[in-house]
């Protein structure tokens, strides 16, 4: 058989990405899939939607099926946010202020289901709204919830992930070809534009997604941060003021697809548990906002880990009792950094990623490492100079534009390109950074702003 990228080289263009850099990790999931493990509690939670204020319709000890609506966007009541299994619901954990962190399903031992009427295509975004799959739409600028009010120019799905101890998406989602097709379809019915599939250039067995009429294939190659939309946008088709643009993972067109195909909601999934505290790395099949602890029942070798819902550049430290998160296709273990060398700066000091020439024993003497989460450091002045753009594939000043968000400078975040980026995009260049600058936080604060403006 030929390589896929020839396979498929008459359909699309092969975009390489020079910047970047790939860590990688020990731990990296093998290719078998575990029997179904979902707990008994499953959680919902408000926090991993950016800028959302819930507010909720159920009350501990009210029942539901799957599909009911557990809160809605106060900002957007339309949009539902619902329960993914049938049972009663256990707990409303709430933070400082009373926000609220989690809605808990204490969960059937059998899935009742609500049916949604998917006969008439011209009720589609009300389906989804309704279903609470709504929400699986980010919309760019300032990578929100996509308002339902409005049409993109693009959609765009990310079919391979780069980052540290990713799942496998092809691997993950090749007995899915028809629920991804059937997902695509609703999307393009949801567009004036294209939707873009893009791909792994150095990919195998990705036919579940090239073969997929209606949609644009673009192939992309090259070090993290290659597989993440914004940077494939940028590439593609960038984003400009005024400019709608939106996102979906591979894993959501599945699950929409599946609505359609049955009328129900079905957010079964097959995730990755990963990294060098993980005693046998592996996919295990499971469900949205299932608690971790089932996942790593006898299955962690540290002591002293931090889970993390997520990779570790952007995830989650959720604890091993914590719930995975919304977005999430990876629950990463990696020892915790609260051991901290004695003149680190000094002395030679374990091999590690790095993009410093002064450790140059790093880049040769493994291949996957074993890292833990300590800084080595603690932040400094802000004076980086080029360690950004090294591993930025985007025409962008990002040094520039974190200090216009610092001093709130909305016109010159606005000319600097911050419609552009969203905090993901950049958590490369807080791994790199010697300053030990919060790079995401601060892109974080600066879209809020830029947002609560207008």
């Amino acid at each position: 058989m030929q390589p896929f990228a020839k396979r498929i080289s008459a359909m699309s263009k092969v975009i390489k990405i020079k910047k970047g850099k790939d860590i990688n990790l020990a731990g990296v999931a093998e290719k078998n899939v575990a029997p179904r493990t979902v707990s008994s509690t499953i959680a919902i939670k408000p926090t991993d939607f950016r800028n959302l204020v819930p507010k909720l319709v159920v009350k501990a000890g009210d029942e539901v099926k799957a599909g009911d609506a557990l809160f809605y966007d106060k900002n957007n009541p339309e949009v539902m946010f619902t329960s993914p299994v049938s049972g009663e619901v256990a707990e409303v954990v709430r933070g400082d202020r009373r926000a609220v962190l989690e809605v808990r399903v204490l969960a059937d031992s059998e899935t009742s289901y609500k049916k949604f009427d998917v006969s008439n295509a011209s009720n589609t975004k009300e389906v989804l709204l309704e279903s609470g799959l709504w929400p699986c739409i980010v919309e760019r600028p300032f990578g929100v919830v996509a308002n339902p009010s409005a049409t993109p120019k693009a959609i765009h799905v990310s079919c391979f992930d780069t980052s540290p101890l990713a799942a496998d998406i092809s691997f993950t989602l090749s007995k899915e070809g028809d629920a991804f097709r059937k997902g695509v379809e609703v999307l393009k019915s949801l567009t004036s534009g294209k939707v873009h599939l893009n791909v792994d250039a150095n990919g195998q067995n990705q036919d579940v997604f090239t073969q997929t009429p209606g949609a644009v294939v673009t192939q992309f190659a090259g070090p993290h941060p290659a597989g993440l939309a914004g940077v494939q946008i940028h590439h593609i088709d960038p984003i400009n003021k005024g400019d709608v643009v939106w996102t979906i993972s591979p894993q959501h067109v599945v699950f929409i697809g599946r609505l359609f195909t049955n009328g129900q909601l079905d957010l079964t999934e097959t995730i990755a548990v990963a990294g060098s505290d993980i005693k046998k790395p592996q996919y295990v099949e499971t469900m949205v906002g299932t608690n971790v602890e089932v996942l790593l029942k006898d299955n962690v070798s540290g002591d002293n880990s931090r889970i993390i819902s997520g990779n570790v550049l952007t995830g989650t430290s959720i604890g091993a009792n914590g719930y995975l998160g919304f977005f999430d296709n990876v629950v990463s273990a990696i020892p915790e950094g609260d051991e901290y060398e004695f003149m680190g700066w000094l002395f030679p000091s374990y091999a590690r990623p790095t993009i410093s020439n002064s450790m140059p024993i790093s880049k040769y003497l493994k291949k996957n490492f074993v890292v833990n989460t300590n800084f080595h450091g603690e932040e400094r002045a802000f004076v980086v100079s080029g360690e950004y753009e090294k591993v930025l594939p985007m025409d962008i000043y990002p040094v520039h534009l974190l200090k216009s968000i610092l001093a709130q400078d909305l016109e010159t975040m606005e000319n600097l390109g911050i419609y552009e980026v969203i905090p993901e995009d950049m958590a490369l260049c807080e791994f790199v950074c010697t300053s030990k600058i919060e790079v995401q936080k601060i892109l974080g604060d600066g879209l809020t702003l830029m947002a609560e403006e207008g």
